[in-house]
């Protein structure tokens, strides 16, 4: 655009600033505008725009994941580490899901750290179906707590669903009518739980059924079929110890150290690992006293079970100085240590 007399209107300032600053710019992109080419700057992403993959993942991949771990844990410590690890570990740790996989390992919790989070913990696996916390939490309410209704419906549920020690655990409160007198004890009920215990392999069981046979104990009396129980319980024992890293030759080794239940085989096994229920009935009922109340507890080492009356167990016939809660605990014990310490009664009153 051009003036009266023929000249042209000066550009603004501020047009020429911008069109000055758009080509220093281009020529800064292009390397033209110094000698040395330069990279465009990159943004760098805040920590809190970073994306986190994780939060991609669906939630049923995690609880599959969650599921393997709880299956696997080797301790109640290693489920709980996994659940503190971040927010949604914890929300979904806690699914029906994982908890009905969690393992008899991470039911395994010791009597000292015993709390109320300790047994929500195992009532939310109970409620969840987990067959081993059924077995567990129900053994501590009828022995422990005291709630003899609420724990043996807790390992009825388990036993209903084939749960082995459940069965023999029920076994043997029918045997002694354990929660109740004298009268309510049920022999033939304790003798056909027992039957099917054994028939899915308990060594307890099995060991227990056989001397019923020999002894005609709720069942009727057949030597040879209690023998052969009593045989296959020894052949489980075997294939157990097999597969111990303990197993060893028995040469030279010291009375007490091993188990000697296969000494007709050269063998020696180390003493069975108790269930974790009955590690905690040991661990409880160790540091708390039941003789004042003149209630007993079961002389096998690995048993840990209490009178619930006066007078429920049976007591070794010659020296009467230990009791059992059943003729498996009695056998057991008998070939781990009882054998090289009993004494007739009479010997040890004359002296």
């Amino acid at each position: 655009m051009r003036t009266r007399n023929g000249g042209a209107y000066p550009k603004p300032r501020s047009d020429n600033i911008s069109s000055h600053n758009q080509r220093t710019k281009r020529q800064h992109a292009f390397g033209l505008g110094s000698s040395q080419r330069q990279d465009p700057p990159r943004k760098r992403l805040r920590p809190a725009e970073r994306p986190e993959f994780f939060e991609w993942l669906h939630d049923d991949l995690v609880l599959s994941i969650l599921s393997k771990l709880a299956a696997s844990a080797s301790s109640t410590s290693d489920l709980i580490n996994v659940l503190l690890t971040c927010k949604r570990f914890n929300g979904l740790g806690m699914n029906p899901l994982v908890l009905l996989k969690a393992s008899r390992k991470s039911m395994a919790i010791r009597a000292k750290n015993w709390s109320e989070s300790a047994h929500r913990f195992l009532k939310l696996c109970a409620d969840a179906g987990n067959l081993e916390a059924c077995y567990t939490l129900g053994m501590i309410r009828f022995y422990c707590l005291g709630n003899r209704g609420s724990g043996a419906s807790l390992m009825a549920r388990a036993a209903m669903a084939s749960h082995p020690p459940a069965l023999y655990s029920l076994a043997v409160i029918q045997f002694n009518g354990s929660g109740g007198s004298k009268s309510d004890k049920d022999l033939r009920a304790g003798a056909a739980l027992c039957a099917r215990a054994a028939l899915l392999g308990h060594v307890d069981a099995l060991r227990e059924l056989g001397h019923c046979l020999q002894d005609g104990y709720g069942v009727r009396r057949s030597v040879p079929d209690g023998r052969r129980f009593l045989l296959h319980a020894n052949a489980r024992e075997l294939a157990a110890a097999l597969s111990h890293p303990l197993f060893l030759p028995l040469l030279g080794s010291s009375p007490g150290s091993a188990c000697p239940l296969l000494s007709d085989f050269g063998c020696a096994l180390p003493p069975p690992d108790p269930h974790p229920a009955n590690r905690f009935l040991i661990e409880w009922f160790s540091s708390r006293r039941v003789e004042p109340d003149g209630l007993r507890l079961c002389s096998h080492v690995g048993c840990g079970r209490p009178e619930t009356r006066r007078h429920e167990f049976r007591r070794c016939s010659v020296c009467g100085l230990v009791n059992y809660c059943s003729r498996a605990c009695q056998a057991l014990d008998w070939k781990l240590a009882h054998k090289a310490q009993c004494v007739p009664m009479d010997r040890w009153i004359n002296e």
